[in-house]
């Protein structure tokens, strides 16, 4: 169980992350169960790139919108009959919400007839195994896999597979999306599975396809990493003319779309991440009629998409003018100006900047200007104590940085010289020790003399001195007879007595000597 959860969370990013709890959170507020479903749960398993998070709720998710939009998610849009929320959540990641539900087909080409259902029952009306997969988010079960038709074996063996034989009959799209996969992943179709496409290719069920579905795999063709490939096998299937009549691949501008996944790749290792979509499909259509793009933009379910792809070339243009201004006279206004703008936007004209002046500069921006900042001297900063703990120290470290943009600076004596005002006072000295002579020997002395000891004279001279104890104080008879036990005087012998006996010892010691002699 705990297994699942980690690789979760090791393969999602870290804004999907985020993303995660704060769904699962708002929906556990609501008293809803939640499941993570569909292709994230697939992805994570298979180890390619999460592209989105699909979500399913025990409930109507289109009652979670307000809490969700209060915690930064951004409702794209909705499908009321399906009870789907489609989201952007906070770190430009994708995500879609829908209701746990059963789905009975009366006809072919018909919309199903849809009831709600238990996430057993959701999972058994999905098109591929190994996409019938959700992982609990849920207390107590959290991070319990369930896959009734047994998906990640699939996933293991690298196949295809319908959950039944009248998979393609009910939802036709879904031989748009076999073939997508497939082209995708590199993934062969199972034998049963392959059986029946041919059977719905000869009984022509593509024809009864919905207007939903045509959008939804449109849409799914802007989030492809190789958008060019799985177009040109879908035009070899004949499904890309299903889509739209005069789409083909001689419509589609193949170097620009090149090009733009290519700078999308560059931006990613320079630590951004554009949403390539809306210049994919631009490029996707580059040369369709605006009749024919027209059409496909309102079968699109995510209408934030359409947005951005319909405001695209405006965009590029007031930034490629703004390039061209006051505003982005200098690198370092440039730099600026460039940082602050939309990563979608930089990407886009990147690709398709007329001017000259606008594509050097977004080339300085992605490449030759990142080589100024090795050229900060962090050795140097260190030592005079400039490190990125300071408070002031991104300040300093951009204000340096663009100097050297502008020609301002170019040595590192120059450098240096502009840092060392710029540098924290050096931390204060140590406190010294404390000293151990005679003044120390008289401290320790004090408090024993006022406690009426004298302290243990240590060695002279090869010779050792006894502890001296201290003289006890007589005891007067009166002082004595005030006491409750007055102590016992012991009588001691007189000094001439205890001279006299020694007297006679040494004398008889003495005489024996002689007697013996």
């Amino acid at each position: 169980m705990a297994d699942y959860i980690y690789t979760m969370e090791i393969r999602l990013t870290p804004n999907q992350q985020r993303g995660v709890t704060l769904v699962q959170d708002i929906a556990r507020d609501a008293g809803m169960n939640i499941y993570l479903t569909g292709g994230a749960v697939r992805d994570i398993i298979s180890g390619f790139p999460i592209r989105d998070l699909d979500f399913t709720v025990q409930g109507n998710p289109l009652k979670l919108q307000k809490q969700l939009e209060h915690a930064g998610a951004l409702v794209a849009s909705t499908d009321d009959d399906l009870k789907t929320v489609y989201l952007v959540l906070p770190g430009n990641v994708r995500a879609e919400i829908s209701t746990a539900r059963t789905e009975r087909y009366e006809k072919t080409g018909k919309p199903p007839i849809i009831a709600p259902g238990t996430i057993i029952e959701d999972l058994r009306r999905r098109d591929f195994t190994i996409n019938a997969m959700a992982l609990s988010l849920n207390p107590g079960s959290r991070g319990l896999l369930m896959d009734p038709f047994n998906g990640a074996a699939d996933i293991e063996a690298k196949l295809i597979r319908i959950l039944h034989n009248y998979s393609f009959m009910e939802d036709p799209s879904r031989l748009i999306r076999a073939t997508r996969f497939a082209a995708r992943f590199h993934w062969p179709l199972e034998e049963r599975t392959l059986a029946r496409v041919q059977s719905a290719k000869e009984n022509n069920y593509i024809e009864y396809i919905t207007d939903r579905a045509i959008g939804q795999e449109i849409e799914q063709l802007a989030y492809e990493d190789d958008p060019l490939h799985i177009v040109r096998v879908l035009e070899k299937e004949e499904w890309l003319k299903v889509l739209n009549p005069h789409w083909t691949t001689a419509k589609v501008d193949a170097a620009g779309l090149s090009e733009l996944m290519k700078t999308r790749q560059q931006m990613n290792q320079l630590g951004y991440t554009p949403d390539p979509s809306p210049a994919v499909l631009y490029f996707l259509t580059a040369r369709l009629g605006d009749k024919d793009i027209a059409d496909m933009r309102k079968l699109i379910p995510r209408k934030d998409l359409v947005a951005a792809w319909k405001d695209l070339e405006d965009n590029a243009k007031d930034l490629a003018k703004r390039l061209t201004g006051k505003e982005a006279a200098t690198p370092s206004r440039t730099w600026k100006l460039l940082s602050e703008a939309r990563p979608e936007m930089v990407l886009f004209l990147d690709v398709t900047a007329k001017q000259q002046a606008v594509a050097q500069k977004i080339k300085n921006f992605l490449g030759k200007w990142r080589q100024v900042q090795q050229k900060l001297p962090l050795l140097e900063m260190t030592e005079l104590r400039i490190t990125p703990q300071m408070p002031e120290y991104p300040k300093i470290a951009h204000d340096v940085f663009m100097l050297l943009l502008d020609g301002k600076m170019h040595s590192r004596t120059e450098i240096l010289k502009f840092l060392k005002p710029l540098a924290p006072p050096p931390p204060p000295p140590p406190p010294p020790p404390p000293k151990r002579g005679r003044a120390a020997k008289a401290a320790v002395a004090a408090p024993q003399a006022a406690a009426g000891t004298t302290p243990v004279a240590g060695k002279k001279k090869g010779k050792t001195a006894a502890a001296v104890a201290p003289v006890p104080q007589p005891v007067t008879k009166a002082e004595a007879a005030k006491a409750p036990n007055p102590p016992k005087v012991e009588k001691r012998k007189s000094p001439k007595k205890v001279e006299h006996s020694s007297k006679k010892k040494s004398s008889g010691k003495k005489t024996k000597g002689k007697k013996k002699r």
